[in-house]
């Protein structure tokens, strides 16, 4: 059974707490089947909604030819599918590396699931997943985050291939 752990002052200590408790969360070592993958993709998701602060939305997006298809997520229901090169999630995932938005008003083409969302984050990885966080706060996503989202992408990317 998960056990939600006290956070602390302290990002460090906040984040190695995380990052220990995710590799409890999602077992088996490595995943097998489909079942498998969503349950990891779903738990996280979760735990990633509980942990951060001043977010709306967090959730996983999988490539499917030229498009994004929803995943599991957390928070208001979504935009599916998305074409690659439209949105955060679609530039992200078609150029292959993260994208911090700090204000989705002033982003091209900005697909807004979610009418609160003032900044986001997305971070493809292993070629066919994404993930994507949405905060109702301007500036809320820093490089600091960028590397803590990318120690968990790497993590799943381990244990999902």
């Amino acid at each position: 059974m998960f056990e939600p752990f006290k956070l602390t002052e302290s990002r460090t200590e906040n984040e190695t707490n995380f990052l220990e408790n995710l590799e409890y969360l999602i077992q088996p070592e490595k995943c097998r089947t489909e079942a498998e993958n969503i349950a990891v993709l779903a738990n996280t998701s979760s735990f990633l909604f509980w942990f951060l602060q001043d977010v709306n939305w967090v959730g996983f997006y999988i490539k499917k030819k030229d498009q994004l298809f929803l995943g599991p997520f957390q928070g208001l229901p979504a935009c599916t599918p998305l074409s690659l090169g439209s949105g955060v999630c679609g530039t992200s995932m078609k150029e292959g590396k993260p994208k911090i938005v700090n204000d989705t008003s002033l982003f091209p083409g900005h697909i807004a699931c979610d009418k609160n969302s003032r900044s986001e984050i997305a971070i493809p990885f292993a070629g066919t997943i994404l993930l994507d966080i949405d905060s109702p706060v301007k500036n809320r996503f820093s490089k600091d985050d960028l590397i803590f989202l990318q120690k968990i992408c790497n993590i799943l990317e381990k244990k999902l291939f």
